[in-house]
């Protein structure tokens, strides 16, 4: 089998003004799909990120690609490599972390490749990373502080305005009732501490039973973690399963961690796997979040998972903006790595487009199942992804800028990291 044809659609999906401690989300979200067409007629499925950087990197690296056995994944990081000498990352400057575009373009072809095996061999994608110790993957209901949004030129808004402790509690009942989430995170580092403490508690007296946690994205100062750490009852018998990315840098994120007992987790400060070691050696962190669209692919976010296992380290699941083809590779990354024992992040329930033949992947109790089908188990539904498509090209929006997007709503707005 050998790859005769890569197509890389761009797409924009509507999204809606969430909050965080760097602005808030754009009008539009993006997200590029990738075909692998075969000599034997099987088409292998990806999603990755959108914007510019990566759409490039994706665009220079397909031409290489023609040719290549799927199988031969040492093959194809080669040709990503070479494809893209000296790459750099691929976030914008608004970001807060960084991704190297050799890994997100490697992870993006290696999906598709390992979708095109499984095809091949009649294997679910969880069968060829060692196996699904788990059928079904619990979700964690991603809450959000957020701004009415006022364009609806490209999509409807979600909930309205949620910018108080009692609207995030009723943005909770609304996602709990509709998709049965057992755990909630919070994006914080958007209100004052006090008011997210106080949001935190009054989703504690009304989840009594839920798992919280809280991602205030390198927000604050040690001293203001500490203080909401023991504003929400510490380790024993308090509110948190875990704190993410309170303090911004390793650094900060070692000092706190050589003061509490708090769990804490990251998706900033550990990114690849050289910084696992810098992170171990200075007890900067307890959790990592695991992600196919950068560490390296399916099989590197299993690798992940074995070298946090080796290290003592726990393991949860990171979320981007996503659709269902990434929802099926993380299902399957999340089902084939044992010692990830946390609900999975997602920003599922904040879109309401789909481009998988069949329409958009039931929540059962904050769950959803394994798909057992060949590879990745989904297929396109190609008037969806021809709808997405016309969209990104009326849109025209490039590349995401949360710090640009929230002068709209708050004009005086300053990006500041740490704020508190």
């Amino acid at each position: 089998m050998k790859i005769t044809r890569i197509t890389i659609t761009p797409i924009a999906i509507p999204d809606v003004p969430l909050a965080n401690t760097k602005g808030v989300h754009p009008s539009v979200f993006l997200r590029s799909i990738i075909e692998l067409w075969t000599d034997t007629g099987l088409v292998g499925l990806g999603e990755t990120y959108g914007a510019k950087r990566t759409l490039e990197g994706l665009r220079t690296v397909a031409p290489r690609l023609e040719g290549l056995d799927p199988w031969d994944r040492h093959d194809l990081r080669r040709r990503i490599e070479a494809a893209l000498p000296d790459a750099g990352g691929v976030n914008a400057p608004t970001a807060l972390a960084d991704h190297k575009l050799v890994d997100v373009v490697y992870s993006a072809f290696e999906i598709a490749c390992l979708d095109l095996v499984g095809k091949a061999t009649g294997r679910p994608l969880h069968d060829l990373l060692g196996g699904a110790v788990r059928r079904t993957i619990p979700f964690c209901g991603y809450l959000f502080y957020k701004f009415a949004k006022r364009d609806l030129t490209f999509g409807p808004d979600i909930m309205g305005e949620v910018m108080t402790p009692d609207a995030m509690v009723e943005q909770a009942r609304e996602f709990v009732g509709a998709y049965g989430f057992r755990s909630l995170k919070l994006k914080g580092g958007v209100l004052e501490p006090d008011l997210e403490v106080e949001t935190l508690l009054k989703l504690r007296e009304a989840f009594p039973d839920h798992a919280l946690r809280i991602d205030p994205m390198g927000a604050w100062t040690v001293p203001t973690a500490l203080r909401v750490i023991d504003a929400l009852g510490g380790v024993h018998g308090g509110v948190l399963e875990y704190l993410e990315d309170p303090c911004r840098g390793m650094d900060a994120m070692a000092e706190l961690s050589a003061q509490t007992d708090m769990p804490l987790a990251t998706n900033l400060v550990v990114v690849e796997f050289e910084q696992v070691i810098e992170a171990v050696k200075k007890d900067a962190v307890q959790i990592v979040l695991s992600d196919p669209h950068y560490w390296r692919g399916a099989t590197g976010a299993i690798h992940l998972g074995e070298i946090c296992r080796a290290a003592g380290l726990g393991v949860a699941m990171h979320s981007n903006s996503h659709l269902g083809i990434s929802l099926a590779a993380m299902c399957h990354v999340a089902a084939a790595t044992p010692n990830l024992t946390y609900d999975c992040d997602t920003h599922y329930p904040w879109s309401q487009k789909e481009i998988v033949a069949g329409g958009r992947p039931a929540f059962v109790d904050g769950c959803v199942q394994v798909p057992e089908e060949p590879g990745l188990g989904v297929e396109l539904d190609h008037e969806a992804v021809a709808e997405l498509h016309d969209l990104y090209q009326r849109a025209m929006v490039a590349d995401r800028d949360d710090t640009a997007e929230i002068l709209k709503y708050r004009p005086d707005f300053v990006r500041k990291v740490p704020r508190w």
